[in-house]
Protein backbone atom coordinates (compact mmCIF):
# COMPACT_ATOMS: atom_id res chain seq x y z
CA UNK A 1 0.00 0.00 0.00
CA UNK A 2 1.52 3.41 -0.58
CA UNK A 3 1.84 5.99 1.83
CA UNK A 4 -1.05 8.63 2.07
CA UNK A 5 -1.00 11.94 0.26
CA UNK A 6 0.33 14.76 1.79
CA UNK A 7 1.26 17.81 0.89
CA UNK A 8 2.78 20.90 3.08
CA UNK A 9 2.25 24.65 2.18
CA UNK A 10 4.41 27.49 2.86
CA UNK A 11 2.50 30.42 4.38
CA UNK A 12 3.54 33.80 3.64
CA UNK A 13 2.84 34.98 -0.42
CA UNK A 14 1.83 30.90 -0.89
CA UNK A 15 -1.33 30.95 0.67
CA UNK A 16 -1.54 34.12 1.77
CA UNK A 17 -0.65 37.68 0.90
CA UNK A 18 1.06 39.28 3.58
CA UNK A 19 3.22 41.89 1.90
CA UNK A 20 0.77 45.02 3.01
CA UNK A 21 0.67 44.05 6.57
CA UNK A 22 4.40 42.63 6.47
CA UNK A 23 5.26 46.67 5.20
CA UNK A 24 3.32 48.15 7.30
CA UNK A 25 4.90 45.89 10.40
CA UNK A 26 8.18 46.82 9.30
CA UNK A 27 7.70 50.94 9.11
CA UNK A 28 5.52 50.87 12.38
CA UNK A 29 8.15 49.07 14.49
CA UNK A 30 10.82 50.69 12.67
CA UNK A 31 9.13 54.74 13.58
CA UNK A 32 9.76 53.63 17.10
CA UNK A 33 13.76 52.94 17.04
CA UNK A 34 15.64 55.60 16.79
CA UNK A 35 18.50 55.57 13.68
CA UNK A 36 16.08 53.00 11.83
CA UNK A 37 15.55 53.81 8.42
CA UNK A 38 12.46 54.25 6.78
CA UNK A 39 11.53 51.59 4.78
CA UNK A 40 9.08 51.29 1.69
CA UNK A 41 7.30 47.90 0.26
CA UNK A 42 10.25 48.10 -2.74
CA UNK A 43 12.66 47.90 0.01
CA UNK A 44 11.03 44.82 1.98
CA UNK A 45 9.55 42.60 -0.66
CA UNK A 46 12.79 41.01 -1.73
CA UNK A 47 12.80 39.35 1.87
CA UNK A 48 9.13 38.10 2.26
CA UNK A 49 8.87 34.91 3.03
CA UNK A 50 12.66 34.24 4.96
CA UNK A 51 13.48 34.63 8.60
CA UNK A 52 12.50 38.07 10.38
CA UNK A 53 15.83 38.59 11.94
CA UNK A 54 17.58 37.86 8.54
CA UNK A 55 15.37 40.47 7.17
CA UNK A 56 16.09 43.01 9.84
CA UNK A 57 19.86 42.29 9.72
CA UNK A 58 19.38 43.01 5.85
CA UNK A 59 17.20 45.70 5.29
CA UNK A 60 18.85 48.25 8.99
CA UNK A 61 22.32 46.04 9.77
CA UNK A 62 23.06 49.21 12.16
CA UNK A 63 20.30 48.27 14.12
CA UNK A 64 20.63 45.99 17.50
CA UNK A 65 18.67 43.35 15.65
CA UNK A 66 17.29 41.70 18.74
CA UNK A 67 15.57 45.12 19.72
CA UNK A 68 14.42 45.51 16.35
CA UNK A 69 12.86 42.12 15.95
CA UNK A 70 10.64 42.54 19.45
CA UNK A 71 9.32 45.59 18.19
CA UNK A 72 7.99 43.83 14.79
CA UNK A 73 6.83 41.33 16.79
CA UNK A 74 4.94 43.58 19.32
CA UNK A 75 3.53 45.18 16.71
CA UNK A 76 2.45 42.95 13.96
CA UNK A 77 -0.32 41.09 15.65
CA UNK A 78 -2.49 43.90 16.02
CA UNK A 79 -1.68 45.75 12.59
CA UNK A 80 0.28 43.10 10.09
CA UNK A 81 -1.53 40.02 10.84
CA UNK A 82 -5.11 41.93 10.21
CA UNK A 83 -4.21 42.67 6.93
CA UNK A 84 -3.48 39.56 5.16
CA UNK A 85 -5.62 38.00 2.79
CA UNK A 86 -5.93 34.89 0.83
CA UNK A 87 -4.17 34.33 -2.29
CA UNK A 88 -5.99 32.98 -5.99
CA UNK A 89 -6.36 29.71 -5.32
CA UNK A 90 -5.67 28.73 -2.13
CA UNK A 91 -9.11 27.61 -0.58
CA UNK A 92 -9.36 25.03 -3.78
CA UNK A 93 -5.41 24.11 -3.58
CA UNK A 94 -6.36 22.79 0.70
CA UNK A 95 -9.72 21.45 -0.60
CA UNK A 96 -8.18 19.25 -3.39
CA UNK A 97 -5.71 17.50 -1.22
CA UNK A 98 -8.44 16.73 0.81
CA UNK A 99 -11.20 15.12 -2.19
CA UNK A 100 -7.86 13.46 -3.27
CA UNK A 101 -7.59 11.91 0.90
CA UNK A 102 -4.67 13.21 1.75
CA UNK A 103 -3.64 15.89 4.71
CA UNK A 104 -2.56 19.38 4.68
CA UNK A 105 0.67 20.86 6.28
CA UNK A 106 1.48 24.57 6.40
CA UNK A 107 5.42 24.67 7.62
CA UNK A 108 6.66 28.47 7.95
CA UNK A 109 9.42 30.44 9.12
CA UNK A 110 6.71 32.84 10.97
CA UNK A 111 6.42 32.42 14.75
CA UNK A 112 3.71 29.42 15.42
CA UNK A 113 2.23 32.38 17.28
CA UNK A 114 2.32 34.60 13.95
CA UNK A 115 1.32 31.52 12.02
CA UNK A 116 -1.67 31.11 14.16
CA UNK A 117 -3.20 34.84 14.00
CA UNK A 118 -2.90 34.75 9.86
CA UNK A 119 -4.60 31.57 9.98
CA UNK A 120 -7.49 33.13 12.31
CA UNK A 121 -7.57 36.11 10.26
CA UNK A 122 -8.20 34.53 6.80
CA UNK A 123 -10.73 32.03 8.63
CA UNK A 124 -8.24 28.28 7.96
CA UNK A 125 -8.00 28.11 12.19
CA UNK A 126 -11.37 26.36 11.93
CA UNK A 127 -13.69 24.74 9.97
CA UNK A 128 -13.01 22.28 6.35
CA UNK A 129 -10.11 24.58 5.16
CA UNK A 130 -8.05 24.09 8.53
CA UNK A 131 -5.03 22.95 8.38
CA UNK A 132 -3.89 18.89 9.64
CA UNK A 133 -0.71 20.48 11.37
CA UNK A 134 0.48 23.63 11.48
CA UNK A 135 4.59 24.66 12.45
CA UNK A 136 6.35 27.66 12.84
CA UNK A 137 9.68 29.25 13.03
CA UNK A 138 10.91 26.82 10.48
CA UNK A 139 12.96 27.90 7.28
CA UNK A 140 14.50 26.17 4.64
CA UNK A 141 16.38 22.79 5.55
CA UNK A 142 14.93 22.92 8.75
CA UNK A 143 11.40 22.57 7.26
CA UNK A 144 12.36 19.77 5.44
CA UNK A 145 13.19 17.88 8.43
CA UNK A 146 9.75 17.90 9.61
CA UNK A 147 8.31 17.47 6.37
CA UNK A 148 10.40 14.44 6.61
CA UNK A 149 9.04 13.23 10.03
CA UNK A 150 5.53 13.97 8.09
CA UNK A 151 6.47 11.70 5.19
CA UNK A 152 5.38 14.60 3.26
CA UNK A 153 4.38 13.91 -0.40
CA UNK A 154 4.74 17.47 -2.02
CA UNK A 155 5.92 20.56 -0.56
CA UNK A 156 4.39 23.67 -2.26
CA UNK A 157 6.06 27.42 -1.19
CA UNK A 158 7.30 30.85 -3.57
CA UNK A 159 11.30 30.71 -2.56
CA UNK A 160 14.01 28.61 -2.91
CA UNK A 161 13.96 27.82 0.64
CA UNK A 162 11.31 25.89 0.38
CA UNK A 163 12.66 24.07 -2.94
CA UNK A 164 14.98 23.10 -0.51
CA UNK A 165 12.38 21.77 2.41
CA UNK A 166 10.95 19.53 -0.18
CA UNK A 167 14.39 18.12 -1.51
CA UNK A 168 15.25 17.20 2.27
CA UNK A 169 11.86 16.08 2.66
CA UNK A 170 12.48 13.82 -0.55
CA UNK A 171 9.15 15.26 -1.23
CA UNK A 172 8.21 16.86 -4.79
CA UNK A 173 9.08 20.64 -5.00
CA UNK A 174 5.93 22.55 -6.39
CA UNK A 175 6.95 26.35 -6.39
CA UNK A 176 4.63 29.17 -7.14
CA UNK A 177 5.64 32.27 -8.64
CA UNK A 178 3.32 34.73 -6.39
CA UNK A 179 6.38 35.69 -4.28
CA UNK A 180 9.36 37.75 -4.73
CA UNK A 181 11.43 35.08 -6.37
CA UNK A 182 10.84 35.09 -10.63
CA UNK A 183 9.68 31.59 -12.27
CA UNK A 184 12.69 31.55 -13.67
CA UNK A 185 14.64 31.69 -10.46
CA UNK A 186 12.06 29.31 -8.87
CA UNK A 187 13.34 26.45 -11.79
CA UNK A 188 17.10 27.35 -11.46
CA UNK A 189 16.42 26.52 -7.50
CA UNK A 190 15.14 23.08 -9.03
CA UNK A 191 11.90 22.88 -8.76
CA UNK A 192 9.98 20.12 -10.08
CA UNK A 193 7.35 22.50 -11.05
CA UNK A 194 6.43 26.18 -11.33
CA UNK A 195 2.82 27.17 -11.31
CA UNK A 196 2.18 30.47 -11.59
CA UNK A 197 0.05 30.76 -8.67
CA UNK A 198 -2.13 27.96 -7.02
CA UNK A 199 -5.13 28.39 -8.99
CA UNK A 200 -3.29 25.69 -11.26
CA UNK A 201 -2.39 23.35 -8.29
CA UNK A 202 -5.70 21.41 -8.46
CA UNK A 203 -5.68 20.44 -12.18
CA UNK A 204 -1.57 19.53 -11.41
CA UNK A 205 -2.43 17.58 -8.55
CA UNK A 206 -5.37 15.61 -10.00
CA UNK A 207 -2.76 14.37 -12.91
CA UNK A 208 0.30 13.88 -10.94
CA UNK A 209 -2.00 11.69 -8.02
CA UNK A 210 -4.88 9.75 -10.33
CA UNK A 211 -7.73 8.67 -8.13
Amino acid sequence: MSAPLTVGFDLDMTLVDSAAGIVATFQAAFAEIPGAPALTRDDVWPYIGIPLRATVEALAPQLDADEAVAHYRTVYPTLGARMVQLLPGALDAIAAVRSAGGRVLVISAKTQAGVEEVLTTVGLHAGPHAPDLVVGDLFAGAKGVRLKLEDATVYVGDHPGDVEAARVASALAVAVATGPTSSQALHEAGADVVLPDLTAFPSWLASTFPA
